[in-house]
Parts: C-alpha cells; sequence; structure tokens
C-alpha cells in the first residue's frame, strides 16, 4: 500500500510554511517591542548637525570643559526611546539626542603664526618669544639661533606640534585644518607580548 507523494508533499510544505510564519510573528512581535534608546542608534540611522565654529578660536561655540554638544536627526520612520522615556517615530524634522564632540583648550596662539615665526626668523628667537619662552628666546637671539642647528630642530618642533604654547593650551588650527593627535603610551595602555621568532 502506497502513500500519495502529493498529499504528504502538500502537509510537509504547510507544516513548514506555519513553522516559517509563527517564526516571523515572533520576531516581529520582540523587535516591534524592544525599542532602543536614541543615543543607541547605529550609524545611517541618524545625521548629526555641523557645529557652529567660532572664527576666533576654529573650535566649536558651546566648548566647555573640552566637550561640545551637536544635534542629531534621527531617519524618516525610525522608532526610538527619548531620554525621557518615550517611545516616538521620527519624520526626520525632531531632534532625537545630542551627541557629544571633543573640543580643545585654546587660549590665542595660531599655528600658522608660529610656523611663519620659525621659519623666517627662528634664528632670533621670535618664535619662542611669541609662544611665552622668553628664555629661550634670548637664548637664540644671543646665540643666532644656536648657530642654525637650533632654528631648523625648533621649526621641527613647532610644525610637528610637539613644542606648543608655554600655557599648556592648544594651537589654533583651522577647524578642518591639519591637527594632529599625539598618541602615547603609558602605563594604562597594554602593551602585547612580543613572540619571538
Amino acid at each position: 500500500m502506497a502513500f500519495p507523494t502529493s498529499r504528504l508533499f502538500s502537509s510537509r510544505t504547510i507544516s513548514l510554511g506555519i513553522l516559517f510564519y509563527s517564526t516571523y510573528c515572533h520576531f516581529q512581535f520582540v523587535l516591534a517591542n524592544d525599542v532602543d534608546s536614541c543615543e543607541s542608534l547605529r550609524l545611517g540611522q541618524y545625521i548629526c548637525k555641523e557645529p557652529r565654529i567660532d572664527d576666533a578660536t576654529q573650535e566649536p561655540e558651546n566648548c566647555k570643559d573640552m566637550i561640545a554638544w551637536v544635534e542629531c536627526l534621527p531617519a524618516p520612520n525610525v522608532s526610538c526611546r527619548l531620554s525621557n522615556g518615550t517611545e516616538f517615530r521620527f519624520s526626520g524634522e525632531e531632534v532625537g539626542f545630542n551627541k557629544s564632540l571633543p573640543c580643545r583648550n585654546v587660549s590665542g596662539y595660531s599655528y600658522k603664526v608660529a610656523v611663519a615665526l620659525s621659519l623666517f626668523l627662528g634664528w632670533l628667537g621670535a618664535d619662542r618669544f611669541y609662544l611665552g619662552y622668553p628664555a629661550l628666546g634670548l637664548l637664540k637671539f644671543c646665540t643666532v639661533g644656536f648657530c642654525g642647528i637650533g632654528s631648523l630642530v625648533d621649526f621641527m618642533l613647532i610644525s610637528m606640534q610637539i613644542v606648543g604654547p608655554s600655557d599648556k593650551s592648544d594651537y589654533i588650527v583651522d577647524y578642518y585644518g591639519a591637527r594632529l593627535t599625539r598618541l602615547s603610551i603609558t602605563n594604562e595602555t597594554y602593551r602585547r607580548t612580543q613572540m619571538s621568532p
């Protein structure tokens, strides 16, 4: 006695269809009820506005304690939980959250001026006077830039932003200009052990 294969095939197809549909409905229900906060949106689900840049300092205008805040707008039809706990569906025009940007402590020393003084008047010590090191400036002036070698070394140190202003502030560099970030190894830095070959 043989079973009809078409009847067996259709019952198997129906049972698999029901299984897939129930799994899909379960995941859709879980995803609909589990709405994350707006701060945890992924890239592409929001866009942040550009910060307003102060012309004098070339840093964001609302920079306080080395942090500036910008407004971010979630994409249209994105739902997320606001900071007050309410769930909101965005149209792309509303501000969903604020994101922090790092900013620098500047006090009026221009990077372009320091490099130009070091290049053209470094042998007179003008770069060190400008940056607030009068003793080194006077020493460079008296020795004609340490016979030119000190002027060359200072030019390289200033152009690589290793030597900065004496008040430990940062140079004023164009906001979208050539800024350097110094990387250093400290006790908090993880060092990987070297495997000898």
